[in-house]
């Protein structure tokens, strides 16, 4: 169970002077003279009551005033799982249709789909995305929070990074993405339907930062083996320890993030949190509450 706690608790010190003065300064009224002064007499019981209320508001605002606060201490850092960037073609071939036959959506459609619902089930795992085309850029950065994942990838669209295919990129920014990532096990899940043919890094020295940053790259060729080029993605695989898939179609793309979500586990160092919850408001019920019976009682008397 978190008690609450105070961030100002030497401010209760006041409270020593200010109940001090309750009791011994004497309320100075001008003198006004009446006929049958036993009519006025005050209720002793009341004068009691008083006395006790007015103590409770003057704990109650110095209560509010040293910010009660509950702390709460989590530690995310016993989760299992893997860092994982997806870096996504999105030139502009992506946006061919037939991918699906039981459907009229394009292939970055059907990607973004089943990219999203890859993301939610890897619960215990950090995830980014990256988009690539003429240039590439991180969509999402590694994070633990997939619905936000989930929903920077409804965004994307298919020439948002050029019409060309600049695989090499593509992976470069996948790198950046994980640079200050501290899981042992780091995973890029590079999917295209083209050939390299845009941008200033060759995918061969972008492989070679991978091996150095011990890295691994799963490649996916969607569509017509024909269009991409299968012997680059099965280089870029099998040089970084990841694995080619082919994915011809949907349903196949769907059985291939089925095979990449039984990868192995690994321990994953996560930030430790403290969360606070101010409790300000309950004493400040108390002195409010406490003055308007005084006010109400006075009206009366």
């Amino acid at each position: 169970m978190n008690w609450p706690d105070f961030e100002y608790p030497l401010l209760f010190v006041l409270l020593i002077p200010l109940l001090w003065c309750l009791i011994k300064c004497k309320e100075q009224l001008p003198g006004k003279i009446f006929v049958h002064l036993h009519l006025f007499q005050p209720r002793k019981g009341w004068f009691k009551s008083e006395w006790l209320i007015k103590i409770i508001t003057i704990s109650a605002l110095l209560s509010a005033l040293a910010s009660p606060v509950v702390f709460e201490h989590t530690t995310p850092d016993k989760r299992q799982g893997v860092d994982i960037v997806l870096s996504l073609d999105g030139s502009g071939s992506m946006n061919t249709s037939g991918f699906d036959p039981k459907s009229r959506q394009s292939r970055f459609e059907a990607v973004q789909e089943l990219a999203k619902a890859f993301v939610l089930k890897r619960i215990n795992d950090n995830v980014g995305v990256v988009l690539f085309g003429d240039f590439a850029f991180i969509a999402s950065p590694v994070t633990y929070e997939k619905e936000m994942v989930a929903q920077m990838i409804d965004y994307l669209g298919y020439g948002m990074a050029g019409q060309n295919t600049a695989i090499g990129e593509g992976i470069v920014m996948a790198l950046r993405a994980l640079e200050h990532s501290k899981a042992k096990s780091k995973l890029i899940i590079l999917l295209s339907d083209g050939e390299h043919n845009s941008g200033r890094i060759a995918p061969k020295e972008a492989v070679a930062m991978a091996l150095e940053r011990h890295i691994k790259i799963d490649t996916i060729g969607i569509g017509d083996a024909n269009n991409y080029d299968k012997a680059m993605l099965e280089h870029i695989a099998t040089q970084s320890g990841g694995t080619f898939f082919e994915a011809p179609n949907k349903e196949a793309l769907r059985n291939v993030y089925e095979q990449i979500d039984a990868l192995e586990r690994s321990s994953i160092k996560s930030r430790d949190y403290l969360v606070r919850e101010y409790l300000a408001y309950w004493p400040l019920l108390i002195a409010f509450g406490a003055l308007a019976f005084l006010f109400h009682r006075g009206q009366h008397l």
